[in-house]
């Protein structure tokens, strides 16, 4: 009895201390998470903090100077460079080709010996019909004498009217004989000079098609090379039928315009010409009309069929202020430019562009010349940013700028 009812006496006691200990096990644990959160945020704002030190230091940027110039407008189209005028070089007579004074790839003057066929068959046929002429010279020669004779006798009426005419008849026979072999004889010296084949016009020698030696035929669809006038040559090109007025009015007033050519990268000038003419009518199939140019050539940076960029130079507009077309940017408001002002910040500026050309933006408000514009680095700033400037090399140039343009 004892025993059991110490047992009931210490069950409830020692119950009572177990729960008496919840109670600082929780508080301990909530302490534990308020220490952790507050230096989670201690963290945060230290980093915060860094992030607002970093910000505060100066963008690096690089920037150009803003030039006032004027600016060509152009226009663009695709080319090919043809030979001013081509010749297939043929024999107008049949015979042996005996030499080919000229080399492959030689440029010739104009009456310059090409090629000589053998001459001694055309040489004998003009002495033939020299032959022939001489012999009805005398012939008539003889008749007149006659004809003269008879003459005296008809007025002493010993000759017959019947006669007389007859020997007439016969002078005038021979005269028309005569006729004939002179032109015969001209025939033969044509064949004759067609023997020496020589330069129509001065240009380049292609490539030999017949050796020396083989007998040639005025008929040969081949002839014996192709001779090219590549000093002037010439550059036809394309542009689209929207541009034809405006080209159309230009050569009316009797402007000269002014056409370069590009090499096929269109990086590179390699030739300056002028245009010569538009063609006659429009392409339906793709909308564009044929333009012909012409270059003088001298330094053979062209040649036939030879691929070129063209731009054709249709005006200049004059008084823009000219910055690196990269240094205008696109917003919802518009074009605008960063400015770089004397304290070193970069101030966000409106813009109107006039016109691109060649990797440089014409514009007609918002830039004054002399002004530093940011031209690398405008992503990391806002109106306002201080900079750490790097100055571009090669800024915008004064006066007349490069390639061609487009109008905005």
């Amino acid at each position: 009895m004892s025993s059991t009812a110490h047992e009931l006496e210490s069950r409830p006691g020692g119950v009572t201390r177990k729960r008496r200990a919840w109670p600082w096990i929780v508080g301990l644990g909530l302490l534990v998470a308020i220490v952790a959160v507050r230096g989670m945020s201690g963290r945060r704002a230290a980093a915060d903090a860094g992030g607002r030190g970093r910000d505060a230091r100066p963008v690096p940027v690089v920037t150009a100077a803003a030039k006032a110039g004027d600016v060509p407008v152009y226009l663009r189209g695709l080319g090919t460079a043809t030979a001013f005028n081509t010749a297939t070089v043929k024999s107008r007579v049949d015979g042996q080709l005996l030499s080919v004074p000229v080399k492959e790839g030689q440029a010739v003057s104009e009456g310059e010996l090409l090629a000589q066929i053998d001459p001694r068959p055309f040489e004998v046929q003009l002495q033939q019909a020299q032959g022939q002429l001489a012999r009805d010279r005398a012939s008539l020669k003889d008749a007149q004498v006659i004809l003269d004779r008879d003459q005296s006798l008809l007025k002493d009426q010993i000759l017959a009217q019947q006669d007389f005419d007859s020997q007439k008849a016969r002078v005038d026979q021979f005269e028309g004989a005569i006729q004939s072999d002179l032109a015969q004889v001209k025939n033969a010296e044509l064949q004759l000079s067609y023997a020496r084949i020589t330069a129509p016009f001065a240009g380049r020698v292609g490539l030999r098609l017949v050796d020396v030696g083989n007998i040639v035929h005025a008929n040969d669809p081949g002839g014996l090379f192709v001779l090219t006038q590549v000093h002037p040559i010439a550059v036809v090109f394309s542009l689209p039928q929207d541009d034809l007025r405006l080209v159309t009015a230009k050569i009316q007033s009797g402007v000269s315009l002014p056409v370069l050519a590009y090499d096929r990268d269109n990086s590179k000038q390699i030739a300056e010409g002028k245009l010569l003419t538009i063609d006659n009518q429009i392409d339906p199939a793709t909308g564009t009309y044929k333009l012909k140019a012409v270059f003088d050539n001298k330094d053979d940076a062209l040649f036939p069929n030879q691929f070129v960029n063209v731009r054709l130079h249709i005006d200049t507009r004059k008084g823009l202020v000219i910055v690196p077309q990269v240094a205008v940017q696109r917003g919802s408001k518009g074009t605008f430019v960063y400015v770089v002002d004397k304290d070193k910040a970069a101030h966000v500026r409106p813009v109107t562009v006039a016109l691109n050309e060649g990797g440089e933006s014409g514009t007609t408000e918002g830039v004054a010349a002399g002004e530093t514009v940011v031209v690398d680095g405008q992503d990391k700033l806002q109106d306002g940013s201080k900079v750490d400037v790097a100055t571009r090399s090669g800024g915008p140039r004064g006066g007349a700028a490069g390639a061609s343009g487009d109008a905005q």
